[in-house]
């Protein structure tokens, strides 16, 4: 899946629904659900609550590969992807080389938090 096919994916899960019923369920304006299903593309809060409206995982959407043993990817990362990928000025793959690099990023500091729960040093 990718994130040009986000509003095609929208208004196929949408089906006969209204476009109003739909965003009132989603917790957005009917403009901004029209405007993401004919292709544009969302700002960070709408792309999460399509994401779970949709229940797809954001990276999912944007692509990004799940390395193997890594953690879930959470919101903030992937959702900075789209700004990335939305920059008509940076090339795909710096954008997709700067998505990972992000999530690299996340994953490192998400070891080092655990690794200092565990480290009753650290506790007092």
């Amino acid at each position: 899946m990718s994130l040009l096919r986000l509003g095609s994916l929208l208004r196929e899960r949408r089906g006969g629904r209204g476009v109003r019923d739909v965003a009132t369920e989603i917790g957005i304006s009917p403009a901004t659900l029209s405007r993401v299903e004919a292709g544009k593309l969302p700002d960070l809060l709408t792309f999460r609550k399509l994401c779970t409206w949709l229940k797809v995982d954001p990276a999912t959407i944007l692509e990004i590969p799940e390395e193997p043993g890594s953690q879930p990817v959470t919101a903030p990362s992937p959702a900075a992807a789209v700004h990335l990928r939305a920059d008509v000025l940076l090339a795909p793959e710096a954008a997709s080389d700067l998505a990972h690099l992000i999530l690299a990023a996340q994953r490192e500091l998400a070891r080092r938090a655990r690794e200092q729960q565990n480290d009753v040093s650290t506790w007092f």
